[in-house]
């Protein structure tokens, strides 16, 4: 008998833990990992292969995607509609879902959402007693606006009170950008002070920190310091020199 639930999240993939012990996760390969749509495009699709050697039960639930102060918030939607909403997929299989959108783009700004993809727990097995882990992706769907999309950034830096440096992304274009890693230097130096590895998405209209800890072995710079910014972003890498505040 399962005795316990333990919820573990990471990046869009979620594993769902019950009790003691292992067993595999799914085998889902998932092709796009994120759709674009527009006025001439419609509709979309995401392919789910099932590479494992026992069937894979999902649903699938569109949400709105929007942030507030920096965090994800998704509500939900009737403004997209994806489908089927449940399916099987073979050993071996795979599994095509639609994605159609029910309104008219916005005229200014992209739109954006998330589709959920969860697997859904097998019957129980006789005398099962371990861990199973259910797989649960978050796929990005993003609506271009009829006018030309373009992301327009502001950088800005600050110590925090523990000395650590926060850095600022603020996006007032009208279309998201994906933020990979950071690579920070003095200016007039080769080698980077600080490479930091991250990865999450700045929407339109809305603003994103990075704390890039304390290190003794590399001193934050004082303030009134300019440090050369390198990112590395999904449309390429973006070069800008940021002001440590005073």
């Amino acid at each position: 008998m399962l005795k316990r639930v333990t919820i573990m999240a990471a990046y869009g993939l979620f594993l769902f833990i019950a009790s003691v012990g292992v067993v595999k996760a799914t085998d889902i390969g998932v092709s796009p990992v994120r759709v674009e749509l527009s006025d001439n495009q419609k509709m979309g699709a995401i392919t789910l292969r099932n590479a494992g050697t026992e069937p894979v039960s999902m649903q699938l639930e569109v949400l709105n995607w929007s942030q507030a102060e920096g965090e994800d918030v998704l509500t939900p939607t009737r403004e997209m509609l994806a489908n089927p909403p449940i399916f099987t997929i073979p050993a071996g299989g795979s599994q095509l879902v639609r994605i159609g959108l029910r309104r008219a783009p916005d005229a200014k700004r992209e739109l954006t959402y998330r589709i959920i993809l969860q697997e859904l727990p097998p019957p129980p097995s006789i005398g099962f007693n371990g861990t199973r882990m259910l797989m649960r992706v978050s796929i990005p769907v993003f609506v271009l606006p009829e006018l030309t999309a373009k992301t327009m950034l502001r950088w800005q830096a600050e110590l925090t009170s523990t000395g650590a440096l926060k850095i600022s992304i603020t996006n007032s274009g009208n279309t998201h950008i994906q933020i990979g890693n950071l690579n920070l230097s003095l200016l007039g130096k080769s080698q980077p002070w600080i490479s930091h590895q991250t990865s999450f998405y700045v929407l339109p209209g809305q603003s994103r920190d990075v704390i890039l800890p304390y290190n003794t072995e590399s001193p934050t710079p004082p303030p009134g310091t300019t440090l050369q910014l390198i990112a590395q972003t999904d449309t390429g890498d973006i070069e800008a020199k940021v002001l440590i505040a005073p």
